[in-house]
């Protein structure tokens, strides 16, 4: 039995963009500067001209058909948003006080109420949520906010800060039916010039939203890593509803078993950052076991020329001198059809990489054939040399076997 019911106003976040169609959109009203357009689930007030209006229009309503789409939800209102070219154009006490310093600051912010009752235990239930966006027009803003006002006025909540935030980023990039990564320039330099920011940290509970773009591209790079790394993706789906759902779950109790191989894919995936990389082909293969060669004996991998690092099932020790034949051929986005050679730049041509113990050792290259002494212990991994931003275009597999040199 509930007893007590309460309205609870919640701030949600910065942002940073998607593209893509729908139909729909129509005029309302107009002032001075600034008119209303509504679609089918939105109404916006903005002082954009009319095209960029109608296609902003059409880029909220595509991304609103994909989260609706990943979640299995549906907002349960209009969404309504102001969305600010100029704030000259803007009347006095048009925008919300509280989102002044947000547009003000060249960022969005998203208003959000929460109805709810509490039970005799004070467990809350919540009965309605109401979300309003300011952001500015620039770049992906109205997106990422746009997420929020989605999640909130479905589920009531957002999330932690991590998961909120990373969510919005992703939403604002996010195209139907394509992995690859594609985010504005400066995101991806800075992600590509700075080290890391520990796992601990992005998923830290007493984090706060608003605080920098910066932050906001770590939170996107760990949530894009776990949607689309097909190691890590179906228990991320599952992660999001419980957290939006407010159940207890977290990023340690879903994670914590696998723990060191998303602190590894987590770091390769920046470490190779570009616009264009595939986590779902770049995945690591972490049920393969390699094995030692005894005299005698071979083994045989067959290695596709769109996957990143595959595993030729042999377990290289130090000093030892291995031979190794290839059948078979691939083709690369920019050479015709070519043996474990590649071509004369070296695109196409067999390479290796030995891991052990989470830790990898340089690159090294092999071809089509030949004998290979280990410089160190490990598994032995292979891949068709291409830049990591390309893969997706490759075709063909090499199938290569190992024995030990007589």
């Amino acid at each position: 039995m509930f007893r007590s019911q309460a309205l609870r106003f919640v701030v949600l976040g910065l942002a940073v963009a998607i593209v893509v169609p729908t139909t729909g959109w129509s005029q309302v009203k107009s002032t001075t500067a600034v008119r209303d357009y509504s679609s089918r689930n939105y109404l916006l007030h903005t002082d954009l001209p009319a095209d960029e209006a109608q296609e902003l229009l059409k880029r909220l309503e595509t991304m609103l058909t994909i989260v609706s789409r990943y979640w299995n939800a549906r907002s349960s209102r209009v969404i309504e948003m102001y969305v600010v070219k100029d704030l000259a154009n803007w009347p006095p006490g048009s925008i919300d006080p509280q989102a002044m310093a947000s547009i003000e600051n060249r960022a969005g912010i998203t208003l959000s109420t929460t109805q709810f009752v509490r039970d005799t235990r004070g467990n809350e239930r919540i009965t309605a949520a109401h979300s309003v966006v300011y952001a500015i027009a620039d770049g992906g803003v109205p997106q990422h906010e746009a997420v929020h006002a989605f999640c909130h006025q479905s589920f009531g909540r957002t999330g932690p800060v991590w998961y909120a935030e990373g969510m919005a980023e992703l939403g604002q990039y996010w195209r139907d039916k394509q992995s690859d990564v594609e985010i504005h320039d400066y995101v991806l330099e800075y992600l590509q010039q700075t080290d890391p920011k520990p796992l601990a940290e992005i998923v830290d509970p007493d984090q706060r939203t608003g605080d920098s773009w910066q932050n906001y591209a770590w939170r996107w790079a760990l949530c894009h890593l776990l949607n689309y790394n097909p190691n890590y993706q179906p228990r991320f789906r599952p992660l999001g509803l419980s957290l939006l759902s407010g159940k207890g779950a977290s990023f340690e109790q879903t994670y914590g078993d696998l723990a060191p191989e998303i602190a590894f894919e987590y770091r390769f995936f920046l470490e190779h950052l570009t616009n264009g990389y595939r986590c779902d082909l770049a995945a690591w293969d972490w049920k393969t076991k390699c094995v030692q060669l005894r005299k005698g004996a071979s083994v045989q991998a067959k290695i596709d020329a769109r996957k990143g690092w595959q595993p030729t099932r042999l377990r290289a020790q130090e000093g030892t001198t291995y031979s190794w034949t290839t059948t078979g051929t691939w083709k690369t986005s920019e050479a015709g059809e070519l043996s474990a050679n590649g071509n004369e730049q070296g695109e196409g041509k067999l390479v290796g990489i030995l891991f052990d113990d989470y830790r990898l050792s340089d690159v090294f290259e092999l071809g089509e054939s030949g004998e290979w002494t280990a410089t160190s212990e490990g598994d032995l991994h292979v891949r068709c040399r291409d830049d990591w931003g390309r893969l997706g275009d490759n075709t063909g597999t090499v199938t290569v076997r190992w024995t030990l040199a007589k």
